[in-house]
């Protein structure tokens, strides 16, 4: 895997994090905080990847989903405890501390969109080459 910096990437990041802390801090309804905030949550961990990294990654979604459905499964069994971090508060906001399936399900959402906006990418980027 080649690194680079992609300033497109590392401005879409800044956009989505102040988009998530302004859900975080503002935001205290059942809709947008508990759904949008995850399905945004896996946007953000994309674009920093895709801010360093070069090569094809056909798979990147699909990695980021298992990576979030495997820190879901560590608030399931209280990983933060567990690993006695739980009194850090920047420990509970990364880890998490409630397990919810509906998580799980706003992950999927966000994955898919991101392999859609991939396969589109993907397929202008062989047509711009085509010509």
């Amino acid at each position: 895997m080649k690194f680079r910096l992609s300033i497109k990437y590392l401005c879409a990041f800044i956009i989505v994090f102040g988009i998530e802390a302004i859900i975080a801090i503002f935001i205290h309804d059942s809709f947008i905080r508990p759904y949008l905030g995850d399905v945004l949550v896996v946007v953000l961990i994309y674009c920093l990847i895709k801010t360093f990294a070069e090569s094809e990654t056909k798979l990147l979604p699909l990695y980021i989903f298992l990576f979030a459905c495997l820190v879901e499964l560590g608030q399931y069994f209280n990983a933060a405890k567990l690993l006695g971090l739980s009194s850090y508060t920047i420990t509970r906001i990364l880890i998490g501390s409630t397990f919810d399936v509906k998580d799980i399900a706003c992950y999927a959402v966000g994955c898919t969109g991101l392999a859609l906006f991939e396969m589109i990418v993907r397929s202008t980027h062989t047509k711009n080459h085509a010509r």
